[in-house]
């Protein structure tokens, strides 16, 4: 069960990271961001975005639940399941938006992947 929250976890906030970019590229908010930074037409875009609310909501929610995990596990369990994050925002980059990665980022998220799975046999054992 705590694998459970852990890749819950997770996954909301990798889901979060791809609401949050979604919204930083949104029109209005690369607007403020031009040449010139308007700060107070930052500030009101991105508490205007639903994306970016959405988002930080959705964060939050990952946190908590990340909070269940570490009154669970052990930190040094639990805590290199964090980059299962990084691989899965970077497959959902490359998938929902169509972002490219190089093949020293593929070969580095498998890498990570690698490095989880020998974290989760370590743990049984």
């Amino acid at each position: 069960m705590n694998y459970l929250f852990i890749l819950v976890s997770v996954t909301i906030s990798a889901v979060s990271q791809i609401i949050l970019r979604h919204g930083m590229t949104r029109p209005d908010v690369q607007a403020a961001l031009s040449d010139k930074v308007d700060v107070a037409g930052l500030a009101r875009a991105v508490v205007l975005s639903p994306y970016v609310i959405g988002g930080l909501g959705l964060y939050g929610l990952g946190a908590i639940l990340w909070l269940l995990v570490l009154s669970k596990l052990p930190v040094s369990s639990a805590y290199p399941f964090v980059a299962l994050g990084m691989a899965l925002t970077t497959a959902a980059g490359v998938v929902v938006l169509g972002e490219q990665i190089s093949w020293p980022t593929a070969l580095g998220v498998a890498v990570i992947i690698a490095g989880i799975c020998l974290v989760a046999v370590g743990a049984r054992a």
